[in-house]
């Protein structure tokens, strides 16, 4: 055999003493593994995937594991009105607020802030104004945007880490208390003597709320037939994701005429007056009684 068809072949292996052509080239020289740098690596990888998921925590993660926080500052203190204040600035701030206010149709809503300028002999004992008011809790009043002609609200409301059930999570009674009342708002403005109270009141819970944030209301009348008044709405994140979604019945009492309706306008926030053709801000005026006429025991 001549020694060019030798060079042709294939290498060969040896099978019990047996010399058998190989199709399969001979493996690459091991390269050395050096497990310090493997390890290094590893070790870097670890710190940044713990750093990102600290930061950007997965949601099932941050509704399982929430992130620590410190209690709300003290009430009347120093800290606490200027964490309520750096509040209302993030509020005044959002874009979709600024954006409704700039809408084409703006003309046709008004802004209006319930349970602001609450008197202390009242506010203790409230729930909404009272009891669920202040740092980590209400911080501030709700603004509410709501159509001239009553059949629309848009409510901002921010919801405090003390407001939860899980830690982080916002208790669902506190948001069936929210949408009790943004709903009520609506539905009694529809009602002849502009007096209502719950008849029904049914609740989707559709995302968990988390704590800390703005959340947005959004209220539509329905049906209304002599002394009910059909309502829908939902509560939303800034980013649009539907929350819980809701429907309720408010029925006036018989005895509605025997109350002061003018005066419970003023306290759910009413449409401000109109002056050179500009709406001026109005602040509740729920300190007063409201039925005057009658003699209080």
């Amino acid at each position: 055999m001549s020694s060019n068809m030798l060079r042709r072949l294939p290498p060969t292996v040896k099978v019990n003493g047996a010399r058998l052509f190989s199709t399969t080239p001979p493996p690459p020289h091991p390269k050395h593994w050096r497990p310090a740098t493997t390890f290094a690596a590893v070790a870097v990888a670890s710190v940044v995937a713990g750093t990102l998921g600290a930061l950007f925590p997965p949601p099932p993660l941050s509704i399982l594991f929430p992130r620590p926080a410190p209690g709300p500052p003290e009430p009347d203190t120093p800290e606490s009105k200027a964490y309520c204040e750096s509040i209302e600035e993030n509020l005044q701030s959002l874009p979709l607020l600024k954006e409704l206010r700039a809408s084409s149709d703006a003309k046709g809503w008004y802004e209006t802030r319930p349970y602001q300028g609450f008197p202390e002999e009242r506010r203790v004992n409230s729930l909404s104004a009272g009891t669920l008011r202040g740092p980590g809790k209400f911080a501030i009043t709700p603004l509410i945007r709501a159509k001239h002609d009553e059949t629309e609200s848009v409510v901002f409301v921010h919801l405090g880490r003390a407001l939860c059930g899980h830690d982080g999570i916002v208790h669902g009674g506190l948001l069936a208390t929210l949408l009790d009342e943004t709903l009520a708002r609506t539905a009694i403005n529809n009602l002849p003597e502009k007096v209502g109270v719950t008849a029904t009141l049914s609740l989707n819970y559709r995302a968990p709320t988390m704590a800390d944030q703005f959340v947005i209301v959004r209220t539509r009348i329905g049906e209304v037939n002599g002394r009910k008044a059909n309502v829908t709405g939902q509560v939303e994140d800034l980013k649009g994701t539907v929350l819980v979604e809701a429907s309720a019945m408010f029925v006036q009492p018989r005895y509605a005429k025997l109350l002061h309706s003018a005066q419970l306008r003023k306290a759910m926030g009413e449409p401000p007056e109109r002056k050179d053709g500009h709406d001026e801000p109005v602040l509740l005026a729920d300190g007063q009684d409201l039925n005057p006429g009658h003699k209080h025991l």
